[in-house]
């Protein structure tokens, strides 16, 4: 199949995302590039996504294939996702003047936590849930995305990781623990404060030391503020999301049953069986390692991780540094890819 290689809309540690259109059809999507040789986060996101893929889920990014490309003498490879005209989540933040309404941060919780029930059903934790994270469709249908630090949790990981993006990180993970969905739900109260403030769930500033962040939350014991302004049952739900053991914290799929979300209208919604209580629990193992994954926003927050770290102690301070973003070259260039 040829293709063109559209604008740059996306960069990666992995590399950069471009808009591609098929020439024989007017089907656009997206096209997430690597050199061959830094292609393992890519590669691994595919796998994923294949096996997702078996049976597909309306909030959940679909996988359209993959292809290896030889462009200026680099052989490139080439990953193929549906494309979300209205992009992420965190996009649409900042269009919409930096808060969302109640309804739109509900809908959009809620059709995150169908996508996380479906992975966590499956197998599969996410491992970097995050408003960049989540795409908007030209219909208004939120799909989870970015697969790149996804891991199925029969996969024992050697050592202790920190997976995904700091401001997001549960305790457990901070603290050298297991990376399980537990992990995904922590994350996503952080997406809902950040959802109904505006700002980063942590109250940080810009030039804040990432290792002082990790800190504060696996040796300070600390959770994000909760928006006092936000209704009852929203304040609830985030309590729900930031229970600190992650053996108490509520399933997605419980979550969906919270008041919060339970009673707005969905056409698609599968009928399923909720556990009612935190002790119903799968018994979730540890899975492997993955490249790791940028978006600039909130300067180092935003930055995905999956480096190799001893679990935090005293030594913390010594122990962590911060990743930082590349500085990839911008490119408008049309490229005609067979």
């Amino acid at each position: 199949m040829e293709w063109v290689r559209g604008e740059i809309i996306g960069r990666g540690s992995f590399g950069t995302v471009n808009l591609a259109i098929p020439k024989s059809n007017s089907t656009q999507y997206v096209v997430k590039s690597a050199q061959v040789s830094n292609s393992f986060s890519l590669k691994s996101e595919k796998e994923i996504l294949s096996e997702l893929s078996i049976i597909s889920h309306p909030n959940i990014v679909r996988c359209l294939g993959d292809s290896l490309s030889l462009e200026s003498g680099t052989q490139y490879y080439n990953l193929f996702l549906e494309y979300a005209s209205k992009g992420s989540l965190a996009d649409q933040l900042k269009l919409s003047g930096g808060k969302f309404e109640l309804s739109e941060v509900k809908n959009y919780a809620k059709s995150i936590l169908k996508g996380l029930s479906h992975l966590h059903e499956s197998g599969i934790v996410h491992c970097d849930i995050k408003l960049q994270n989540i795409l908007v469709f030209e219909d208004g249908t939120a799909k989870i995305a970015d697969f790149g630090l996804a891991k199925k949790v029969s996969n024992e990981v050697g050592g202790n990781q920190l997976r995904g993006t700091p401001l997001y990180m549960s305790p457990e993970i901070v603290a050298g623990g297991k990376v399980e969905s537990p992990a995904d739900v922590w994350a996503l109260g952080c997406a809902v404060v950040e959802m109904v403030t505006g700002k980063p769930a942590w109250d940080i500033s810009p030039e804040s030391d990432v290792s002082a962040l990790l800190y504060r939350i696996a040796i300070g014991g600390e959770s994000p503020k909760i928006p006092g302004n936000l209704c009852s049952e929203g304040r609830d739900f985030i309590e729900k999301c930031f229970v600190k053991n992650p053996n108490e914290r509520w399933t997605a799929q419980m979550l969906l049953d919270h008041p919060f979300v339970s009673g707005l209208k969905e056409e698609d919604q599968r009928p399923t069986v909720s556990p009612r209580c935190p002790f119903e629990f799968p018994d979730w193992q540890s899975g492997s390692g993955s490249d790791s994954e940028s978006v600039s926003s909130f300067g180092f927050s935003e930055e995905s991780w999956c480096p190799t770290w001893s679990p935090v102690s005293r030594q913390l301070e010594e122990q962590l540094v911060s990743d930082r973003i590349p500085n990839w070259g911008d490119s408008n260039d049309w490229i005609i890819v067979r």
